[in-house]
């Protein structure tokens, strides 16, 4: 079946006007094979990846059979992650942008309960939400099913790997049996199908083929690469091809927290997302990465569900994924909006057999690459740097620079030569340690305006509290505390924001300092 244009479906002007908006004319494939299915009221069973698009597949022709007028809850779509719920709603929201009356809520666990019931005494028609809380919700009668009349399963297979299995059967119990029960997953085991013919009834089944499923703009690399060398070769590539923003997908939790301390230790503005941090935590996480304070992202699969961030220029796959499809997954999340990515995977001994599974089911190249030596880091760094100098030399008025130079030529036994290779190794950072302040950078920490963020080598793990750090900081330094801003701990590792003038004072009187008896190293975040 040929796309189809949207406003070749029999949709509301309001629709139409919210989805040109959005920027979309033409329908993916899955959203031209799914949506007049939906629209006739059907079930449906549709396989299909994240980035294909299936959020509109289901969510126009749900808005399409919305009742604006009836203030009750006509529509619940269940979600596995939080940041999947948001995502969902945050699509559905601008698509009904112009449908007066509609609205659209997500409840979610980690979000004070109060707060939503709330929200959901004021009626919403459309609710998206992870199965736990929606049960919740449901035992406490704060979501009422008497009006519902759709219910969508979006990443089953994702919510059964969780164990929602009989929280997602309690709550379609709940729901009226003249209901359109619409289900949507990237793979279909047995469990999911057993689901299928439990609860739905003459189900249409979409399926969009696999070779839709890869980007052929992602160039894919793997690198036999020891366990004990991974952290090196991948600070390595991070040196050598300097991506904007960088996915790296761990197999576990554990490794997540491991690998982000080992990158934040080096100096990298790394952070972890994984389903045992606090919500707060993750909204924290997120919001960096979204803004580009946090260059490197590290995940677990499942907390990487629903992060959609057009400028990730790499993905490192620092375990080989436990299943194809995550592979796809993963990779997907490079390459976005016309833009060439880049993924690497790292393997070892028998790892390679599974890399060549994943080549066979994603009909894909995984070429072998060479690590990048140590000269050739140092070469594409320079490289870089001549890149910045020829476009200043094009671009700037240099005639006072150069007369400085010329000065210093004649005074002194240097050559101009001499003194453009002493600058090139001071940018790339291999020039004698300077300890005086000047040799401080302030500028990319990721701090809010006017602050810079500190990194400490100390953390939760030592019995340190906020109030230690912001007593050695004022006691040593002399700075007012009240100045201090935003004090962010982790296990081993302390991130603290002070103002951006008292910065080098603070790094200069903390070289000495202790904090709980222990002696600690305190520097700018994300120095590189």
């Amino acid at each position: 079946m040929e796309a189809i244009r949207f406003d070749e479906l029999d949709l509301y002007p309001q629709i139409l006007r919210g989805i040109k908006e959005m920027g979309f004319e033409e329908a993916t494939p899955i959203q031209s094979k799914a949506i007049p299915v939906v629209l006739s009221g059907a079930d449906v069973i549709g396989q299909a990846q994240t980035g294909t698009g299936k959020t509109a597949a289901f969510g126009v022709p749900v808005l399409q059979k919305v009742d604006p007028s009836n203030k009750k809850t006509q529509v619940i779509i269940l979600s596995p992650t939080r940041e999947l719920a948001i995502q969902v709603a945050d699509e559905l929201r601008k698509l009904s942008k112009y449908m007066h009356g509609v609205k659209v809520l997500p409840v979610y666990g980690g979000q004070e309960i109060t707060k939503q019931i709330r929200s959901l005494k004021g009626g919403a028609q459309i609710i998206i939400g992870t199965p736990g809380r929606v049960m919740d919700h449901l035992r406490r009668k704060t979501i009422r099913c008497d009006y519902v009349d759709t219910i969508v399963l979006d990443e089953a297979d994702e919510m059964l790997n969780m164990g929602f299995r009989e929280d997602i059967e309690t709550i379609l119990e709940y729901i009226p049996e003249e209901r359109q029960t619409i289900l949507f997953s990237a793979t279909m085991p047995k469990p999911i199908l057993d689901i299928t013919k439990k609860y739905q009834h003459d189900a249409v089944t979409i399926k969009v083929v696999k070779k839709e499923l890869t980007v052929p703009s992602i160039d894919q690399y793997y690198y036999d690469v020891k366990r004990k060398d991974k952290v090196d070769v991948l600070t390595r590539l991070l040196d050598y091809y300097d991506p904007k923003l960088s996915l790296v997908f761990c197999n576990t939790k554990r490794m997540v927290d491991e690998l982000a301390q080992e990158l934040q230790g080096r100096g990298y503005f790394a952070e972890g997302l994984h389903g045992d941090m606090k919500q707060t935590q993750r909204d924290r996480v997120m919001k960096s990465f979204r803004n580009g304070k946090t260059d490197i992202l590290i995940a677990t699969d499942v907390a990487a569900r629903g992060i959609d961030v057009d400028d990730v220029e790499a993905v490192f796959n620092y375990d080989i994924p436990q299943d194809d499809e995550y592979y796809v997954h993963r990779i997907g999340r490079t390459g976005r909006a016309g833009r060439c990515g880049r993924a690497f995977t790292f393997v070892k001994g028998k790892e390679v057999y599974k890399l060549k599974d994943i080549q066979r089911y994603c009909k894909t190249k995984i070429l072998a690459q060479p690590i990048p030596s140590s000269d050739d880091v140092a070469q594409i760094k320079a490289e870089k740097v001549m890149d910045r100098i020829a476009t200043i030399i094009e671009e700037e008025d240099l005639r006072e620079m150069i007369d400085i130079i010329d000065k210093q030529v004649n005074e002194s036994d240097f050559t101009a030569m001499d003194i453009a290779a002493a600058f090139l190794k001071q940018a790339l950072g291999t020039g004698v340690e300077n300890e005086t302040n000047a040799e401080y950078d302030f500028e990319n920490t990721g701090a809010e305006e006017g602050m810079v963020r500190l990194f400490i080598n100390i953390g939760k793990k030592q019995n340190v509290k906020p109030g230690d750090v912001l007593g050695a900081i004022a006691g040593e330094s002399g700075m007012p505390g009240r100045l201090v801003g935003a004090i962010d701990m982790f296990d081993k590792y302390t991130f603290v924001e002070v103002p951006r003038e008292y910065g080098r004072e603070v790094l200069d009187a903390m070289k000495s300092a202790k904090i709980k008896g222990k002696s600690v190293s305190v520097e700018p975040a994300n120095q590189k």
